[in-house]
C-alpha cells in the first residue's frame, strides 16, 4: 500500500483542513493509506519522509525551518513524489527558495480576485489529460513565476480590467516536472473545497495528478 502525508494548515482561507479531509477519502478509496498532519513538525523527520511515496503540500505562506526544508526538499529529490494545488503548494512557504525551485512555480498575484476564465488543456495526450478538455472555472486566476523546465498540461489566458498591461498573456496553470527523482505535480486551481464539486474535470485533473506523482 503506497503510503500518503497530507500536511494542512496555515492561512485559512483557502479551506486547508477541508480539503485535506476530502482529499484524504478520495485517495483512501482509491487504495492509498493517508495520514494527515496539521502541523509542520511532521517535516522534521526525513527518513519518514523518504518513506512515504506522495506528499500532499495544503498549506498557504507558513514557514519552514532549516531542518524541515531540507527533510522536504531532499526527500523529494530522493524520490517521494509531492502534488499540490492553487495557494497551499503554489504559495506555501514564500521565504524559501530550494521549496519554490522543487515546486516549479510561486504564485506572485491573482488581478480581479474571482471570475470566470477558461482553462486550456495543451497536452491532451498525456495520461494526466487524458479525455479532460477545455473547462471554465470560477475562481482566482493565478499569475505566477514558472520554471521553464516544467512539462504545462494545462494554460489559462489572462484577460484583466484591474491589471490591463498582462491582457494576452498564457499562464501555465497544471504542470507536472522532475525534481531529482522525484515526480511533483501542481495545479494552480482550486481555491476552495466546493470548487472541485462544482468542476468535475477540476477534481478529476486533480486525482490523477496526484496519482501520477505517487511512486
Amino acid at each position: 500500500m503506497k503510503d500518503v502525508l497530507i500536511v494542512q494548515g496555515g492561512w485559512e482561507g483557502h479551506e486547508p483542513r477541508q480539503c485535506a479531509d476530502f482529499f484524504a477519502k478520495i485517495l483512501t478509496l482509491q487504495g492509498y493509506h493517508v495520514e494527515v498532519s496539521a502541523t509542520l513538525d511532521v517535516f522534521n523527520d526525513g527518513d519518514y519522509l523518504r518513506r512515504l511515496s506522495l506528499i500532499i503540500p495544503m498549506w498557504t505562506m507558513g514557514k519552514l525551518n532549516d531542518v524541515q526544508e531540507t527533510n522536504l526538499t531532499g526527500a523529494v529529490h530522493s524520490g517521494t513524489g509531492l502534488a499540490g494545488f492553487h495557494g497551499g503548494m503554489g504559495d506555501a512557504f514564500r521565504g524559501s527558495t530550494p521549496y519554490q525551485w522543487m515546486v516549479g512555480g510561486q504564485f506572485v498575484a491573482h488581478p480581479d480576485n474571482f471570475k470566470d476564465y477558461v482553462v486550456n488543456i495543451v497536452q491532451p495526450n498525456d495520461e494526466i489529460t487524458a479525455g479532460i478538455t477545455d473547462f471554465t472555472v470560477h475562481s482566482e486566476q493565478y499569475y505566477m513565476l514558472v520554471d521553464p523546465h516544467n512539462q504545462v498540461l494545462a494554460t489559462t489566458t489572462h484577460h484583466s480590467t484591474s491589471a490591463p498591461w498582462i491582457n494576452g498573456a498564457v499562464m501555465p496553470a497544471v504542470w507536472k516536472k522532475m525534481h531529482g527523482s522525484g515526480r511533483v505535480f501542481y495545479s494552480s486551481l482550486g481555491h476552495v473545497r466546493s470548487e472541485f464539486d462544482a468542476t468535475p474535470a477540476l477534481l478529476e485533473l486533480t486525482v490523477r495528478g496526484m496519482e501520477w506523482a505517487a511512486r
